[in-house]
């Protein structure tokens, strides 16, 4: 019998979706860059242009099929895939075919890109369990079951790369663990769904190193075992595996075995929550775009007083075509939980672009309380069952201009990251094995599936 359906494990019902960006910050340039698609692309950590210093931090996979690997130096990437020379040498044509593009990482642009798929995600789902920048668990049990999730996942990846511009392939299981291998298996821009009483089959002949957990290290070890499919260590003797791994030994038999108990839970409390949406074409009429803020706003307020979070920072964004992204935001003097003074505010900031035409428009809320107390008023303090007022806010004193745009014109989205639709805000690439309650769970050597390094791995 299928652990998903034993007594102490995974409720039988439970859906759960891994959602795992494709190759994203190669992805993330071409999106910017539209050129650079199909591409040999490297994007390299702590590299500058012209330099041979640095590691990989991805590759796009023409660059993978030259031999670049995620974490590799920059200098033996260059080896294997030699930078294309600049447009007027007049080889350059002639080598097109062997030579490969390089790019320093953007981590603002990055995130700005994250945050627009993690509202989608959070859109889809009121639990979801953000790992990194690219990728995020969803419980979709009471949202969409297990009846026409094949159906769902489609959906999810085409919503994606048609508002977003980047890919996502996408894993559905009963368990975490299986959602997270079934994600990786037709990648890029593939699905998989490993339904109930199916996760132990799923697993059976995989490789080893396949299973959650399982790095190259352990994967090495256990083929010293005789170990060598997901099938060997579901069947494999829970003492000898503990004798070798401890504890951990145990756990990665039970993934193997499709025994996974943990349920989709979200990262604390969020840094702020918002909510963004695209118009068909670019807008240039003032009406039009005051509408969108304004239902935008209302979502956000109404999204907050759900959660019981009071916020002293209102903020929207304005994407510009192509992809220009501003963003605007105004600190209160304390904590309020006011809708109209939300509405009120992003209306005023959005003066700003009045006659600008328009491609995607959010609303924020940020510096989130999530206690009971005072919240401000434009008197001073009042009961928090009081409301605010918007002149307690439109002095211009109170106004920030974030972010400051970076070396290339892009905008930074710090303002719209870290929240419930967005990325860490830390400029790294925190995995959900670096988080307490996983810690062991992965050997540090390993990689993401996708070959994408994390930042950490060049700290």
């Amino acid at each position: 019998m299928d652990a998903a359906r034993l007594p102490g494990t995974a409720r039988p019902d439970q859906v759960v979706a891994h959602v795992d960006m494709d190759c994203f910050y190669a992805a993330c340039e071409q999106r910017r860059d539209p050129d650079l698609a199909g591409e040999p692309l490297v994007v390299g950590m702590g590299y500058e242009g012209g330099e041979t210093h640095g590691a990989v931090a991805t590759a796009s996979y023409e660059a993978r099929a030259y031999g670049v690997e995620s974490a590799m130096a920059i200098s033996e990437a260059l080896e294997r895939l030699p930078r294309r020379a600049d447009a007027d040498d007049a080889a350059a044509d002639e080598d097109a075919e062997a030579t490969g593009i390089y790019r320093p990482v953007d981590m603002d642009y990055y995130e700005s890109v994250a945050a627009e798929v993690k509202e989608i995600l959070h859109a889809e789902s009121d639990t979801v369990r953000e790992v990194s920048i690219d990728e995020a668990y969803l419980d979709i049990t009471d949202t969409v079951g297990w009846d026409g999730v094949a159906e769902w996942a489609s959906e999810l990846r085409a919503t994606i790369e048609s508002e977003v511009g980047v890919v996502a392939s996408v894993g559905v299981a009963p368990t975490m663990s299986a959602a997270k291998v079934a994600s990786d298996r037709e990648k890029p821009d593939g699905q998989v769904v490993v339904e109930p009483g199916e996760v132990r089959t799923f697993f059976a002949d995989l490789p080893v190193e396949e299973v959650h957990g399982v790095g190259p290290v352990t994967a090495r070890e256990l083929a010293e075992l005789g170990i060598e499919t997901a099938g060997d260590l579901a069947e494999a003797d829970p003492e000898v595996l503990e004798n070798r791994f401890g504890e951990r030994g145990r756990e990665i038999r039970r993934y193997a075995r499709g025994e996974d108990t943990r349920e989709v839970t979200p990262r604390g409390d969020p840094k702020s929550l918002s909510r963004e949406s695209a118009f068909t074409e670019a807008v240039e009429a003032t009406d039009e775009k005051r509408r969108k803020v304004t239902t935008l706003a209302q979502a956000v307020a109404d999204r907050a007083g759900r959660k019981g979070a009071r916020y002293q920072t209102v903020g929207i964004k304005v994407v510009e075509p192509p992809f220009d992204i501003n963003t605007r935001a105004r600190s209160l003097p304390g904590p309020v939980a006011d809708a109209d003074l939300v509405e009120s505010i992003a209306l005023d900031l959005l003066g700003e672009f009045a006659d600008r035409p328009v491609r995607k428009l959010g609303v924020r809320v940020s510096n989130l309380d999530f206690s009971a107390g005072e919240q401000a008023s434009l008197t001073g303090f009042e009961s928090a069952t009081g409301g605010g007022t918007a002149e307690s806010a439109a002095g211009p004193d109170r106004t920030e201009l974030e972010p400051e745009p970076t070396a290339d014109g892009q905008a930074s989205l710090t303002a719209f990251d870290g929240d419930e639709s967005g990325a860490s805000g830390d400029g790294t690439d925190a995995s959900e094995d670096g988080t307490p309650e996983n810690a062991g769970e992965t050997d540090p050597s390993e990689r993401d599936p996708d070959g994408q390094a994390s930042l950490g791995d060049f700290g």
